[in-house]
């Protein structure tokens, strides 16, 4: 049986390696502040879990997907292209193309750090609306902002701006917050960073 996508559930498709953490922590605050729910492959720590079948059931789940492409580029040891990304995002746009119709509706955002980098590695995708926010993280949010404007056609939603000057408090409340919850900022799991950005924006509204 097909599972119905859920309305405002948001999965992000991205590196979660320490130099990628700023651009993955304003993409979670974003979403969040704008209030949709983050998905990703982090929230669950299951072992005996097949990582593939695991993403396969978080795309099926969302209506939408943020995919970063930034950080398809060689491993400094092996040589060899990172292509977790590109796969991923593979699945979202197969799974609205050939799943049942309730995965029809699903709606995408492809993020890349320049323009036109994404034509050397994966130029099948150059029809697509691809967003850069060149490694800065207010632009990753202004662009995650007024694209579930449009794609969710959500009329109350907040300007980019607002929600930057969200983050940029979050950011300075951050330290506060982890010390009241016994938490190290440096060593946050995704579960930590969500729980820590939901109390927040709860407390502002």
């Amino acid at each position: 049986m097909s599972i119905l996508p859920k309305s405002r559930h948001v999965y992000i498709n991205c590196p979660f390696d320490q130099d990628y953490q700023p651009l993955f922590s304003a993409i979670v605050f974003g979403v969040s502040d704008l209030g949709f729910v983050v998905r990703c492959a982090l929230e669950s720590d299951d072992a005996g879990e097949i990582r593939l079948s695991k993403i396969q059931a978080l795309i099926e789940q969302c209506r939408f997907g943020i995919h970063d492409l930034s950080r398809v580029t060689s491993d400094a040891t092996t040589g060899l292209p990172r292509f977790n990304m590109p796969l991923e995002l593979g699945l979202f746009l197969g799974c609205k193309r050939f799943g049942p119709p309730k995965q029809n509706r699903k709606h995408t955002l492809i993020l890349d750090s320049e323009p036109f980098r994404y034509q050397q590695y994966i130029s099948n995708i150059a029809g697509q609306d691809i967003k850069c926010h060149y490694d800065r993280p207010e632009d990753a949010i202004q662009h995650v902002r007024d694209w579930l404007r449009t794609a969710s056609n959500d009329k109350s939603l907040p300007g980019g701006g607002e929600v930057v000057r969200h983050y940029r408090q979050f950011q300075i409340d951050l330290p506060g917050l982890c010390s009241d919850s016994a938490l190290e900022p440096r060593q946050l799991t995704f579960s930590d960073l969500r729980m820590l950005v939901n109390a927040w924006v709860k407390a502002i509204r």
